[in-house]
């Protein structure tokens, strides 16, 4: 009678370079997605601007990374972290000033 380790049959196979030794999302019942969550603990500017909130191919194969917060300087010297699902508004806003002129009209390609 076979062992259920003698059964198996070990084929040569690429590794595959996505897998992680850690749990998957799925096998951790998370309701967020991971780069969606928000420290509890104060974090600085420069420590918000490296983290990455989706780092993974789309379905064309075409490698997205997309950060968890978007870094804005304002015109006053101000810096801030604008989380890309919290301030997706202030985001937005950004944009749209970045794109008129100095009498304010909007700028179009």
């Amino acid at each position: 009678m076979k062992t259920q380790q003698q059964s198996e049959i070990n084929q040569p196979v690429s590794v595959d370079r996505h897998a992680k030794d850690e749990p998957s999302v799925k096998d951790k019942n998370l309701t967020v997605n991971p780069g969606d969550v928000i420290s509890d603990k104060p974090q600085s500017t420069e420590e918000k601007a490296k983290q990455v909130a989706v780092d993974s191919p789309d379905i064309t194969c075409d490698w997205i990374k997309v950060p968890t917060y978007f870094i804005v300087e304002y015109p006053n010297g101000e810096r801030k972290a604008l989380h890309h699902v919290v301030d997706a508004e202030e985001i937005s806003d950004v944009i749209r000033q970045a794109r008129v002129d100095e009498n304010g009209n909007r700028i179009w390609w």
